[in-house]
C-alpha cells in the first residue's frame, strides 16, 4: 500500500496546461491578425477601409484577450501576474485606438510591455531576486534558485531586444507587415529563445520528464 506526501497530491492535483498555455497566450494575436486580414480591403490605398480592418481587429483583439484570460481561470485555475499586466494593456491600449482610431497605440503596446518587465526582471536581478517565478506564479520542477535567477536575467535581455525590435518595425514597415510579424518574427523567436534556456535550467535541477518549458513561457507583447 502507497500513499502520497502532502506535496505529492498537491503536484498530482496540479492541472497540467500543456499547449493551452501557448493557446491562452498566443491565441487573442491570431484572432487580431484573422479580423484584420478578413475586413482589411485589397485595395491598399483605401485609408478608410484600412482604419475600419484595424478597429474590428483591435475589438476582437479585446474580446479574445478577456476570453484568454477566463479559460486561463477556469482550466488552469490560475491567471499569472504577467497574464493580467498583458491582457489589462491589451484593453486600454486597444480603446484607445478604437477610440481615436489610430493603429499607433497598438502597436506601441509591445514595446511598453517588454520595457515593463525587462525593467522588473533585470532589476530584481540586480537585487539578487528571480521576480520572473513570482510574475509567472509557476515553476519548473527541481529547478533551484540560481537557476531562475539566471532564467529573471535572460528573459529580460530577451524583452530589451523584442523591444528593440517592436520599435524598428513599427517606423520602417506597413501596419499589415507588422501585423504578420507578430506572428511569423516574434513568435517563433519567443519558442526558439525559451528552448535555448533548456541545457542551462538542466544544469540547475529542471527535470524535463515533470516539465514542458512551453508551458511557462511569458505572454507575448
Amino acid at each position: 500500500m502507497t500513499s502520497e506526501t502532502p506535496k505529492q497530491a498537491v503536484a498530482s492535483e496540479k492541472p497540467k496546461s500543456g499547449w493551452l498555455n501557448v493557446a491562452v497566450d498566443y491565441g487573442p494575436l491570431l484572432v487580431f491578425f484573422l479580423t484584420y486580414k478578413y475586413f482589411s480591403p485589397e485595395d491598399g490605398t483605401d485609408t478608410a477601409g484600412e482604419i475600419f480592418a484595424v478597429i474590428r481587429g483591435t475589438g476582437a483583439f479585446i474580446v479574445a484577450a478577456v476570453i484568454a484570460l477566463a479559460v486561463s481561470k477556469w482550466r488552469l485555475g490560475k491567471v499569472s501576474p504577467m497574464l493580467w499586466l498583458s491582457t489589462a494593456m491589451i484593453v486600454g491600449f486597444g480603446a484607445l485606438t478604437i477610440y481615436f482610431q489610430d493603429e499607433r497605440f497598438i502597436q506601441w503596446k509591445p514595446t511598453i510591455i517588454y520595457a515593463i518587465f525587462a525593467v522588473v526582471l533585470l532589476v530584481g536581478y540586480a537585487k539578487g531576486k528571480s521576480l520572473l517565478k513570482v510574475l509567472l506564479e509557476a515553476a519548473f520542477e527541481g529547478l533551484n534558485d540560481e537557476g531562475w535567477l539566471k532564467l529573471s536575467r535572460n528573459w529580460g535581455l530577451f524583452f530589451i531586444v523584442l523591444g528593440a525590435l517592436n520599435t524598428l518595425l513599427i517606423f520602417t514597415v506597413s501596419f499589415e507587415t507588422w501585423l504578420g510579424m507578430k506572428l511569423w518574427l516574434f513568435l517563433p523567436l519567443t519558442f526558439v529563445f525559451t528552448f535555448t534556456q533548456v541545457p542551462m535550467l538542466m544544469k540547475h535541477g529542471l527535470s524535463i520528464e515533470d516539465n514542458d518549458p512551453s508551458d511557462d513561457t511569458p505572454p507575448p507583447g
